[in-house]
């Protein structure tokens, strides 16, 4: 499978709502509102001052992510990402190229550090490919999230230097 990661354009807005939407609705790894209207989901992800990137592989937009910086001021040095991938993409590497890209994106942006303020302890797959990408658990926010299904779950503070 060759993968593909690039600038999202305006005219990809449907294939990311097609990505974003099934997370979203799931409401178990982001802290977002799972009834969010496209229009109000998009412009989140799309909020000024973040990069947003898509990966497509065989011509389909299989994930998303987004950079930024993780605090304005002092705090700008320090980067900070988000990720999604379709649930029919799951387990092809597709996140964990796109976790290689915000790592390379970053360091050439002049970040020194990555930073992800709200990792929900319970998505296992994700804490365990930022684990393996060299980030560190560095705080735990207990009952920080109400998940869908196993009700308050910690969310995890990952960091790592680039």
């Amino acid at each position: 499978m060759t993968l593909t990661i690039r600038p999202a354009e305006p005219e990809d807005h449907d294939a990311l709502w097609a990505v974003l939407e099934p997370t979203i609705r799931a409401g178990e790894t982001y802290a977002l509102p799972r009834d969010g209207t496209r229009a109000a989901m998009l412009a989140y992800w799309f909020t000024p001052g973040n990069r947003v990137f898509v990966a497509v592989s065989e011509g389909v937009v299989r994930g998303t992510s987004l950079l930024r910086a993780n605090q304005p001021g002092g705090g700008g040095h320090v980067a900070n990402a988000g990720f999604m991938t379709h649930p029919d993409a799951g387990g092809r590497g597709i996140a964990g190229a796109m976790g290689r890209h915000a790592l390379d994106t970053a360091r050439d942006a002049g970040f020194a550090a990555m930073q992800f303020n709200f990792v929900v302890s319970t998505n296992t797959r994700a804490v365990a490919l930022w684990q393996r990408l060299g980030f560190a658990v560095v705080g735990r926010l207990p009952g920080a999230f109400r998940h869908p299904i196993h009700s308050f779950v910690d969310a995890l503070v990952m960091h790592r230097t680039l």
